[in-house]
C-alpha cells in the first residue's frame, strides 16, 4: 500500500456488507480489520496519509455476520498511533468473538503488557507503510519482551524493505505476520526479489503471511495476486491466514474500493480444495490467536 501526497487525503467509506458466494466453515476467522474513532475523543495521530470515516466494532461484527464468520481480529490502525483504547473497547464489547494486535512504543510496561493480553490481545503491529506506525528499529526489542506471553509481531512493510529486513527477520525471537502478501511487486511476479524475500522468510518456518489486500497489489478482479497465493499456498499452507482489511483505509477513488465479499471469495479461486481453506480459515487462525476468552471487563480510561 503506497500513500502518500501533500497531506492526509480524505478516504472513503467500505461499500455495505453482502453474503459471499462460496459458504465458509464453521469457525472461520478475518485476521485484518480496523476500527476508527473521530477526534477529540479518539485523536488522529501527525503526520498521517489519510484522514478515515469512523468504523465502529459494531459494524464490523455486522459484517462478520454477513459474510459467516464466526471470530476477527482487531489490528490498530495507523491514525491512532499507540492510543489503543479503541481496539480494546471492541474487544471488551466482543470478547466471545474478537482479538487483538496493538502498536506500543519501547515504553510499555510489563504491567500495561500483561494487561493487554487479558484484554484479548495477542500481537503487535509494526507498520512503516504508512505514517504514524512504530517503526522498524522497534521490532526486536519488543519482540523479546513479549515473547513470555506467546504473542507474535506483525509488519506492515513495502516489499523492498522486505528484502533489506529479511535476514534479522529470519532471527526474529518471536512468530512474525506479515500483512498484505508483504506488499510485494505483482508486475515482478514470483520470481522478483521482493516475493522471493517474502517465499524465504516462510520456508525458514516461523513467519506467517496475511493473504490480504489483493486490491492494494492490483486491480479489480485482482487476478495478478493469484500467483503469489499459490506459491505460498504450496510452501505452507498451515501458515497462511485470510483478512479483510475492513474498512479499506486509504482510498480515494471510488472505482478502487472493493467489495468484502469479493475478497472473501477470491479464496475459492486460489484454493479449491476445501481442507486448504479449512486451515486458512479456521486452523491457523485459531492456533495463531487462540479462543477469543469469557467476556471480562477491563478499564480503557
Amino acid at each position: 500500500m503506497k500513500v502518500g501526497g501533500d497531506g492526509p487525503a480524505a478516504c472513503l467509506a467500505p461499500f455495505p456488507s453482502r453474503p459471499p458466494h462460496h459458504a465458509v466453515p464453521a469457525g472461520s476467522w478475518d485476521v485484518h480489520a480496523h476500527v476508527i474513532g473521530a477526534p477529540p475523543r479518539h485523536p488522529w495521530v501527525f503526520p498521517r496519509n489519510y484522514d478515515p470515516p469512523p468504523a465502529t466494532v459494531d459494524d464490523y461484527v455486522s459484517l462478520l455476520d454477513t459474510l459467516g464468520l464466526d471470530h476477527g481480529v482487531l489490528v490498530q490502525v495507523s491514525v491512532h498511533g499507540t492510543d489503543n483504547r479503541l481496539l480494546l473497547d471492541g474487544l471488551a464489547a466482543h470478547a466471545g468473538r474478537l482479538r487483538g494486535v496493538v502498536a506500543v512504543g519501547l515504553d510499555v510496561t510489563d504491567t500495561e503488557l500483561d494487561r493487554l493480553h487479558a484484554a484479548g490481545v495477542r500481537g503487535v503491529r509494526i507498520a512503516t507503510v504508512v505514517a504514524g506506525g512504530v517503526p522498524l528499529k522497534a521490532a526486536t526489542a519488543l519482540g523479546a519482551r513479549i515473547a513470555r506471553l506467546g504473542w507474535h509481531v506483525e509488519f506492515a512493510l513495502h516489499g523492498d524493505m522486505l528484502v533489506d529486513a529479511a535476514p534479522m527477520l529470519r532471527g526474529f525471537p518471536v512468530p512474525i505476520v506479515i500483512a498484505h502478501f508483504g506488499d510485494c511487486d505483482v508486475a515482478a511476479g514470483v520470481g522478483g526479489p521482493q516475493f522471493r524475500a517474502l517465499a524465504g522468510l516462510v520456508e525458514h518456518g516461523h513467519c506467517h503471511v496475511k493473504l490480504s489486500a489483493a486490491y492494494r497489489l492490483a486491480p479489480c478482479p485482482w487476478s495478478d495476486v493469484g500467483a503469489f497465493a499459490a506459491e505460498l499456498l504450496r510452501i505452507a499452507p498451515e501458515r497462511m491466514l485470510w483478512g479483510s482489511d475492513w474498512p479499506h483505509v486509504a482510498l480515494t477513488d471510488p472505482a478502487a474500493m472493493p467489495r468484502t465479499e469479493a475478497l472473501l471469495d477470491l479464496l475459492a479461486h486460489w484454493s479449491p480444495d476445501p481442507a486448504v481453506r479449512r486451515q486458512l480459515l479456521v486452523d491457523n487462525p485459531r492456533r495463531l490467536y487462540g479462543l477469543p476468552a469469557p467476556r471480562q471487563s477491563i478499564h480503557t480510561p
